[in-house]
């Protein structure tokens, strides 16, 4: 006998859908199994509040952890609590100089790990949250128009917002996360906006509104119960493609090359 994690009432028979009370997707593991278990997820949350964010990204988890894939969590800005200071070491020397290496590193060493990138948080101002926003600086040294990692190419994506008004309102900020993870190389990037409208207090939202805002975070979670590699977009070649057009021309100037177009050169992208 199964329970809905929603409205907790019981049903019988596993081949059921949608719980009959609440209309939530349930979730039954033995349905996977035999599914690749070895799978990495990395969940950054851009908020250490235990509110909404923090219910609609356990909710997006629930399917996750049932197949038992690895998921890493970091939460902002508790594990990364600097501001980029615009020294721009890693531009010119290295990111591993950097400041702020030691909270930098293990994050970008796990996105570079995970098959499935979640970026989850509260929209404050029509953006997000400041946090986020300094991890998000910090990795623009891995865009494609510095020095971008190969493995991103393969990498897929979910972002997941929550603002007091529609979903309309977290427009601008997926926009922004969006924009840094395409910049990075991933292509496939799905977006979950959720409008709170009753309150900002997930106890405070009624019983339908949270079980509605679960139901949508675990519909698109299971989609992700297997992960394969994503390829590169049309959009994806054509933004590598005027990166290394940028880099060729400049480095016609450069003797020794910079940073930048020696990790081009040290990829095969470019040739002295």
């Amino acid at each position: 006998m199964k329970k809905c994690p929603s409205c907790l009432a019981h049903e019988e028979n596993n081949s059921t859908r949608f719980c009959k009370g609440c209309g939530t997707e349930l979730f039954y593991p033995e349905r996977f199994e035999g599914v690749n278990n070895d799978m990495k997820i990395i969940v950054i949350t851009g908020t250490d509040v235990k509110g909404c964010t923090h219910h609609i990204k356990e909710a997006f988890l629930s399917h996750l952890r049932g197949v038992k894939h690895t998921i890493t969590e970091y939460i902002l800005p508790k594990d990364m609590p600097h501001f980029c200071c615009g020294c721009k070491l890693c531009f010119f020397k290295s990111e591993s100089i950097c400041p702020h290496a030691n909270e930098i590193a293990p994050i970008w060493t796990a996105m570079l790990e995970a098959d499935l990138i979640v970026l989850t948080a509260p929209v404050y101002g029509l953006g997000i949250p400041a946090g986020l926003k300094a991890l998000l600086d910090h990795l623009c040294v891995h865009w494609m128009v510095h020095r971008p990692n190969p493995a991103m190419f393969k990498k897929q994506a979910v972002i997941i917002t929550n603002c007091i008004g529609t979903p309309f309102m977290a427009k601008s900020a997926q926009r922004d996360i969006r924009n840094a993870l395409s910049w990075m190389g991933i292509s496939k990037i799905k977006q979950l906006g959720i409008g709170l409208l009753e309150a900002v207090v997930w106890e405070e939202l009624s019983h339908k509104r949270r079980s509605n805002i679960e139901k949508k975070a675990r519909r698109l979670s299971s989609k992700y119960i297997t992960i394969r590699p994503a390829g590169k977009s049309i959009k994806t070649r054509l933004k590598f493609l005027m990166c290394k057009v940028m880099h060729a021309a400049v480095l016609k100037k450069e003797n020794p090359p910079s940073a930048d177009n020696q990790h081009w050169i040290d990829h095969g992208w470019l040739k002295l």
